[in-house]
């Protein structure tokens, strides 16, 4: 670790995300409750490195992603932290974001963000980096980046334009406008709402139980296929489509499949 890693998760007070395991789910926490679960450059620094370890997992079938306490998923980029960095320090951040936020949309499990508290600014934009959201039915969240004079620097105009459209993502930008949990879902910023009284995080894990037993080949095939669509034309998204299905096509997990159903059994998946 670098001498300004170091520099930096001391002054955050530590690398602010902690770690469990269960089963073949990952959690992974923005655990800065004190500060709404801001993201300090350690927090986003560590995401990034949790992201690329997980990528060589071969055990991991799905990472929930979350914030530590009821109060916030994560409130976006630390303020006072911010406030000591000059104009060329910001600069300087935006691309361990895009780096770190890149490494968690580029895996290849499916990663559930579970928002049981307001995702303001870059925690929105770190929730859109995932393949999938659930909200606690009291949620709020936006991209609130113009109410401070900037916009959003970590992926959010374009993740969100590809999820809500252009006109759509226009209006909750321009006006940093703040939606409620029902809200986000009509417009499909989140898959899920919770049940009243039940968190996010519970949702997300049991959401995510099905995917311990699918097939991680097929999975990460499909993520990549449905990933490359939004930028490719027709054609192009077709080719990807066929590169990726050969894949599945040579795997044993598509054998075992076929066999499963013809002994009348449940397939058991090795990612082979």
């Amino acid at each position: 670790m670098g001498e300004q890693a170091k520099r930096e998760i001391e002054a955050a007070g530590g690398l602010g995300v902690r770690t469990e395991r269960r089963g073949a789910i990952a959690i992974w926490t923005i655990d800065r409750p004190e500060r709404l679960n801001a993201l300090s450059r350690a927090a986003v620094r560590e995401l990034g490195r949790l992201a690329r370890e997980a990528a060589g997992d071969r055990t991991l079938r799905a990472v929930v992603l979350t914030g530590a306490g009821d109060k916030a998923f994560c409130a976006g980029a630390d303020l006072k932290e911010r406030r000591s960095m000059d104009e060329e320090d910001v600069r300087d951040f935006l691309p361990l974001y895009r780096a770190s936020f890149g490494a968690i949309d580029r895996l290849g499990v499916p990663v559930i963000a579970a928002l049981d508290g307001v995702a303001f600014g870059g925690g929105l934009e770190l929730a859109l980096a995932c393949d999938l959201r659930v909200a606690a039915s009291h949620v709020t969240l936006g991209l609130t980046e113009t109410s401070l004079g900037i916009i959003p620097g970590a992926g959010g105009t374009q993740r969100l334009t590809r999820i809500v459209g252009e006109a759509r993502a226009k209006e909750l930008v321009l006006f940093a406008r703040r939606v409620d949990a029902a809200e986000a879902l009509a417009l499909g910023i989140v898959n899920r709402v919770a049940p009243e009284g039940t968190r996010a995080l519970d949702f997300a894990l049991a959401w995510a139980e099905p995917l311990t037993r699918a097939a991680p080949i097929a999975i990460a095939a499909a993520l990549e296929a449905i990933d490359g669509a939004g930028d490719r034309a027709l054609d192009d998204g077709l080719s990807l489509e066929a590169r990726c299905y050969e894949r599945t096509l040579a795997s044993e997990d598509r054998l075992e499949a076929l066999a499963a159903f013809a002994e009348k059994r449940a397939p058991s998946f090795k990612g082979r």
